[in-house]
């Protein structure tokens, strides 16, 4: 009942925002995706969530009392090293959900060109708690890495972007872009050679180990059990319902789905009673 009643909602609600997005596309190309499209239609949902709920902010509001409350902990332990914490930054601490909302008028998802347009606006806003948590974490004398999969051409804006809610240490040295892979592994790595990394933040599993890239639903899975007793402690979760490796590993990784057979295989994967 609980499943069928969730089921129904997103339905009613991906129809009427099909609705919506339909009144305010411009003309029709062969690029924009079909109104009945269960993808665009899901961000479109999960921009309101985003933005409209409380429940949302609440929740990254809990992530970052959580980490305060343990980095309190690591501050009282002795380090051989300097230490730091390593971040993402989108929908960790920065939320997109305008540039969601902008792609749905346009009936698409994603295109390099328009986050570029995006990203050197740097109007991302703060998630609740995000500024007080860095804040604090710098006045403890912790380094901050911001370790992103935003690429070379994103650094101005997205510095600018730090700077104007007031980030600690934004600038080239803590800012560290994608080169050539989307794997943060070789990056935390780096880091680790100067620093002990006490704690890491994200939206996405693979913000934290390489034991959850390009996995398997399944072995993600499993891998969130072998790290129990990290999460709340060393990995601090952000929420984000709008995109991530759980929605790529549930097209085995592939970028070539059709919308048509993106909306089968999402229909495959949902359990009913």
């Amino acid at each position: 009942m609980f499943h069928s009643k969730i089921y129904a909602a997103a339905l009613s609600l991906a129809f009427l925002s099909s609705c919506q997005v339909s009144q305010i596309k411009s003309t029709p190309t062969e690029q924009q995706r079909v109104v009945n499209d269960i993808e665009l239609n899901g961000k479109v949902y999960s921009a309101v969530f985003h933005q409209r709920a409380a429940e949302y902010q609440a929740l990254c509001q809990q992530a970052f009392n959580v980490a305060t409350t343990h980095l309190d902990v690591i501050l009282q332990q002795q380090h051989s090293k300097p230490i730091a914490i390593v971040t993402d930054i989108d929908e960790t601490f920065l939320d997109n959900s305008p540039y969601a909302v902008e792609m749905a008028k346009r009936g698409q998802v994603f295109d390099e060109s328009s986050w570029l347009e995006w990203t050197s606006k740097g109007a991302a806003k703060p998630l609740m708690g995000s500024q007080e948590f860095f804040k604090y974490a710098a006045s403890k004398g912790v380094t901050i890495y911001y370790i992103t999969n935003r690429n070379q051409n994103d650094k101005a804006g997205t510095i600018a972007n730090l700077k104007k809610y007031d980030y600690p240490l934004a600038d080239e040295q803590h800012l560290i872009v994608r080169q050539t892979e989307s794997s943060k592994e070789t990056r935390r790595l780096k880091v680790s050679e100067t620093h002990e990394i006490v704690m890491l933040l994200g939206d996405n599993l693979s913000d934290f180990s390489q034991a959850f890239d390009k996995k398997t639903e399944a072995q993600r899975l499993e891998a969130v059990r072998n790290n129990a007793r990290e999460f709340g402690k060393k990995f601090i979760v952000l929420p984000n319902v709008n995109y991530g490796d759980w929605e790529s590993a549930i097209f085995d990784y592939k970028r070539d789905w059709t919308p048509q057979q993106k909306d089968s295989i999402y229909h495959s994967k949902l359990i009913g009673f």
